[in-house]
């Protein structure tokens, strides 16, 4: 079993998973549009650039997520961050850079009493991440 992030924005979905992609140095598996679907004849017209469903692969773990339709927006994204276990504190270092520009850092990523270094922001897209480095052996 293997619990994936969905996330859904308002719009900018296809921009923040070419951020996240970029930044996590993931791949985007698929993209597909409102208008690229079997059910765009059932979408306004004004709707059919929106993502429908994105998938992104980072190693062995996935990221999805897809824009709502105007008619069902959402309130942002609240209660929940996703959380990112690295392997060196230059990973944690450069992820951390790269998901904080144009956003807002929570806690500056730094070494803990658990960690080598751990960090809390929200990226410029509204989503919370935490980057955890374990102490390095």
């Amino acid at each position: 079993m293997k619990i994936n992030p969905y996330l859904i924005f308002n719009g900018d979905c296809k921009a923040a998973f070419i951020f996240y992609s970029a930044s996590l140095g993931g791949q985007i598996e698929m993209m597909m549009t409102f208008g690229e679907s079997p059910a765009r004849e059932h979408v306004p017209a004004h709707c059919l650039d929106l993502i429908m469903h994105t998938r992104l692969l980072v190693g062995d773990q996935a990221i999805m997520g897809s824009d709502t339709t105007p008619d069902r927006p959402v309130n942002g994204m609240s209660g929940c961050s996703i959380s990112l276990n690295v392997d060196t504190v230059a990973e944690a270092e450069r992820v951390f850079g790269a998901l904080a520009d144009g956003g807002t850092i929570q806690m500056p990523l730094e070494a803990t009493f658990w960690a080598a270094r751990f960090g809390m922001l929200v990226d410029r897209f509204g989503v919370a991440w935490m980057v955890n480095c374990e102490k390095e052996a």
